[in-house]
């Protein structure tokens, strides 16, 4: 475990690939799209701008004018970052009562609207670090809260769908927005049932979130928090996984033994 001083039941869908058969040395890594492998900054921000826009249009069109304070996207992603609840960011936009109602609900509308999904992005260093850890060996899956169909298709639009042995998701569009925790966990159970670990074969689950780090040690594996998603260090460093990073790049030198560690 890093030190302080270091700090910085929904429908289920699979994707099944060819089975690889678990060698001695064989290390499984299972990885959350959102976060980890893809940049939902942007989206998730401008979503929130869109959704301030939205109420104050509606309630202009009432006759009431709205007193406005639209955080910048620094602002606004640290307070994600810290777990602050959707509601408090609103309020410290200059939202209450119903208007925080209308525009919580305009958020939920719009996350996964094609035109926002489209500011997703991958993260700085995912294809070499996937690509590094599918040529030594390491058989991967993804283990997301996306739909099935959304996953699929943002791994293939990137030409990576065919690292993974796995990729597994949700039904529920509204799943990886809100963080389930329990959906995550049992996507895990799930996964791990349908491909048990041979004896030799360590596993380790990789996500940014605490339904990630909390669904790994549910599962007995190791985890892996990075910080260039919806966390901050300082929240994951609570959760006590195995290893905190600060991206996927760092982690696969630490797996592949290119480099000690970051942390």
């Amino acid at each position: 475990m890093v030190g302080a001083d270091k700090l910085e039941q929904r429908t289920v869908g699979f994707r099944s690939g060819q089975t690889i058969a678990p060698k001695s040395s064989q290390v499984t890594i299972f990885c959350d799209l959102d976060g980890p492998l893809i940049d939902v900054s942007q989206r998730y921000y401008q979503t929130y701008q869109l959704g301030l826009a939205d109420t104050q249009a509606w309630f202009q069109d009432q006759g009431i004018t709205l007193p406005l304070q639209t955080l910048t996207k620094d602002q606004f992603w640290q307070l994600k970052q810290a777990r602050t609840p959707d509601v408090e960011i609103a309020q410290r936009s200059g939202l209450e009562g119903e208007q925080i109602d209308f525009f919580l609900q305009r958020v939920s509308q719009l996350v996964n609207q094609p035109a926002l999904l489209e500011k997703d992005q991958l993260q700085p260093g995912v294809r070499w670090a996937l690509a590094r850890l599918h040529a030594c060996g390491f058989r991967l899956a993804v283990i997301t809260l996306r739909c099935q169909t959304q996953a699929i298709a943002l791994l293939q639009k990137y030409q990576l769908d065919h690292l993974f042995t796995e990729v597994c998701g949700t039904q529920d569009q509204q799943a990886a927005y809100h963080n389930y925790t329990d959906v995550k966990t049992n996507l895990l159970h799930q996964v791990l049932a349908k491909y048990p670990l041979a004896e030799a074969e360590s596993a380790w689950m990789i996500g940014d979130t605490e339904a990630d780090v909390q669904a790994g040690q549910a599962s007995g594996l190791s985890t892996i928090a990075l910080t260039c998603g919806i966390r901050s260090c300082a929240y994951l460093y609570q959760l006590q996984p195995t290893r905190i990073h600060s991206n996927l790049l760092s982690a696969s030198h630490f797996l592949l033994g290119l480099e000690p560690s970051e942390h």
